[in-house]
């Protein structure tokens, strides 16, 4: 208890007591409460993105900084639980125990519809896939008259139809067209036929009916083939797709111009 036996006892005791507020105030806010609060302290947030998540979480405890998962999506080309995005950028300075915001790379891929590329062309049906985030796999030509035209679409040697659900990132095998067929074949001899049957018999073995010439000095029924390039000679070959021209008994018909 401070004892005043004058007035400028008083003025001291005054003069302490504020120096000791003083010195509390100072202490307190300038060394206990930065020390406790880490006042002006700041951690610069690392790279995590490209990492896994064991191995990022390991690498934020270490500077005392949380991870949240926020978001989550699927790439075929990385390996599940990897970090795609972070917030904080890589850089940024926080203050410690702060959490930053990630995305991972899900281990199950989800299930989309496949799209239609039937019909459709090579070039097309890649712009198609890759919308989808889906790849193109292996391209088999095949015999048909629809040249580069997509025939058939295949997810692990299963042939899929349009709307069937697949995993995302999956390789997609098409069977695509070759516009004539590889696939030789002996000639078909339809000499002697009417040209109709004789069409009938060459679109139905794939071929095409090319040019029509006339013979008027046949002595052959009108309408009928007497002779036709590619002759079906023996050990003659053709392909699927190819022109086979036919020569017909008769005078060739008179165009009417109307």
């Amino acid at each position: 208890m401070f004892k005043a036996n004058s007035f400028l006892d008083v003025i001291k005791h005054l003069v302490v007591i504020g120096i000791i507020v003083a010195l509390f105030i100072v202490g307190f806010f300038y060394f206990y409460l930065p020390s406790a609060t880490n006042h002006g302290e700041s951690i610069s947030v690392p790279r995590i993105v490209g990492m896994q998540l064991p191995d990022a979480e390991v690498l934020l405890d270490d500077q005392n900084l949380r991870y949240y998962v926020n978001d989550s999506s699927y790439s075929s080309d990385m390996k599940p639980y990897t970090i795609l995005t972070q917030d904080p950028a890589p850089g940024a300075k926080v203050k410690e125990n702060r959490k930053i915001y990630i995305s991972v790379n899900m281990k199950n891929p989800p299930m989309i519809k496949m799209p239609k590329l039937i019909d459709g062309s090579v070039k097309n049906a890649e712009l198609i896939l890759k919308s989808y985030d889906l790849k193109i796999g292996k391209k088999t030509y095949v015999p048909d008259l629809q040249e580069n035209a997509i025939l058939k679409q295949f997810v692990n040697g299963r042939e899929v139809k349009p709307g069937e659900l697949v995993p995302k990132g999956s390789v997609v095998d098409l069977h695509i067209g070759d516009g004539l067929g590889n696939t030789e074949f002996e000639v078909p001899d339809v000499v002697g036929m009417p040209v109709d049957e004789a069409s009938v018999v060459l679109v139905g073995q794939g071929l095409q009916v090319g040019n029509i010439f006339y013979d008027a000095s046949s002595t052959e029924p009108d309408g009928t083939v007497v002779k036709q390039r590619p002759f079906a000679e023996v050990g003659a070959k053709i392909r699927v797709g190819e022109l086979v021209d036919l020569w017909l008994a008769g005078e060739e018909p008179i165009q009417r111009i109307d």
